[in-house]
């Protein structure tokens, strides 16, 4: 009995933690299934006529949208999925109006369809004054900040001052590209064409950072990068970008945006992002309440396992087994995300060996992954000889000089020669040792018959 009431308070404060934790994890699930139940039962939004007008003339919005996981993006199937479409069902639910995805491969590219007129919206472009010359931005629905990407075993980048007369890349027209070239013009901008190039350039040290959405920057491995300070008063917004001399259109989006339940679209936010957000640091005060609590845990589980260790056996047993789970999960959904995407992707190992490829690597040679799995690329038979060898000379190459390569080329393959945007870029493990080459490409010709493009060359 005097063991017993040594370790009552102990108890009593393991079962506290214990309370609130269960509270926290009900609450989520609250918020999961009151998505799914509004999504079920959505009343459309109070319209004034002439809205209700344009809608019968124009039932198809036009959406320019660029892969970006976990905001936008293509399944498995080929469905368009993420958090920005999430939302824009719950839009088309609540409007009548129907949203047509036309895929861009950069933010330049989706920028010239917006300016063209060939698309309507998007989902994803961040607001800039020069955007802003051509686009209109409806209600802010969310947003992230901007952090400066830059290469291992350097200083980590906490502000523009530290890039003065170095190096930065960003994607073509990117959104601080401006506000850079004229605040701070001692430091060089070089433009490409996407995300991962920017950060290929920085891991080979050919560019000294980039800057990226936070949660992007959190989403990919970093191998020799690392992510620095955020960009100070640089905050990001979700906003749906529309083209100008569409004001019905914009006035349609914002009421949506208006009658959006809050806890609707946190759900929503918590079923893409979840787990992705980086968490801030604690505070001195905050790790010695941890640790106190860690403390009272610790004699409270040492009372526990003297009194009811079968049971506690039992529940050890039940979260092994529930934390299997979620590690199934969550590499079913990396295969997801990799099989997802449009082009075709490998990795190969430093022989040149195929370690990996998704589907569409599959489909555009005409093999399965069992098949061609640990084979170099000539002992295939899924390209001519002379392409195959060709392109296993240049990994080659690659892996001895560590340099990424992005190439506009002609191939040629069994169907006949194709032109194709190729790029490979070397990838290193946890430590910073060289580990192999992921690679892929763009088949322009077929995107050009796709599009029905008859361009002269």
């Amino acid at each position: 009995m005097r063991f017993y009431r040594g370790v009552k308070p102990a108890l009593g404060w393991l079962l506290l933690l214990a309370v609130l934790g269960w509270g926290q994890a009900g609450m989520a699930a609250q918020l999961a299934l009151h998505g799914e139940a509004v999504a079920s039962d959505i009343e459309p939004i109070e319209l004034e006529e002439h809205e209700r007008q344009w809608i019968r003339e124009n039932p198809t919005v036009a959406v320019a949208s660029v892969q970006y996981p976990l905001y936008l993006f293509q399944d498995e199937h080929g469905h368009w999925s993420g958090l920005n479409n999430d939302v824009l069902k719950r839009v088309s639910a609540m409007t009548g109006l129907q949203f047509e995805h036309q895929e861009s491969f950069s933010t330049d590219h989706m920028l010239e369809r917006l300016e063209s007129g060939s698309a309507d919206i998007s989902t994803t472009l961040a607001m800039s004054d020069e955007r802003k010359l051509f686009l209109d931005f409806s209600h802010a629905f969310g947003g992230a900040g901007w952090v400066f990407v830059g290469r291992s075993g350097a200083p980590a980048v906490e502000s523009f001052e530290q890039l003065s007369q170095r190096t930065v890349v960003l994607p073509a027209r990117h959104a601080l590209e401006d506000v850079i070239r004229r605040d701070y013009p001692a430091i060089n901008i070089r433009s490409v064409k996407t995300y991962a190039e920017a950060r290929a350039l920085v891991e080979s040290g050919e560019a000294y950072a980039t800057i990226e959405n936070e949660i992007g920057a959190q989403l990919y491995p970093l191998g020799l990068l690392k992510v620095g300070g955020l960009v100070e008063g640089k905050w990001e917004a979700d906003h749906l970008a529309v083209r100008k001399g569409l004001p019905v259109l914009l006035s349609i989006l914002n009421k949506a945006l208006e009658a959006f339940p809050a806890a609707e679209l946190r759900s929503i936010r918590l079923k893409w992002l979840e787990g992705i957000t980086p968490v801030p640091v604690p505070s001195v005060s905050q790790r010695l309440t941890q640790w106190g609590f860690w403390g009272m845990g610790g004699l409270g589980l040492f009372g526990l396992l003297s009194l009811v260790w079968n049971r506690r056996l039992t529940a050890v047993i039940k979260l092994r087994r529930e934390a299997e789970k979620d590690l199934s999960d969550q590499l079913a959904f990396q295969q997801a995300l990799i099989d997802s995407m449009p082009d075709p992707l490998f990795v190969r190992d430093l022989q040149g060996r195929l370690i990996l490829c998704n589907r569409s690597y599959e489909e555009a040679l005409s093999v399965r992954l069992d098949q061609v799995q640990g084979r170099l690329l000539f002992e295939v038979d899924a390209l001519p000889e002379t392409t195959a060898r060709t392109l296993h000379d240049e990994f080659m190459v690659q892996l001895r000089t560590r340099k990424a390569r992005f190439s506009n080329r002609q191939l040629q393959f069994k169907s006949g020669p194709r032109e194709v945007y190729q790029w490979t870029v070397p990838f290193y493990s946890a430590d910073g040792k060289l580990r192999g080459l992921l690679g892929g490409w763009t088949d322009i010709t077929q995107r050009r018959v796709e599009s029905g493009c008859r361009c002269l060359h």
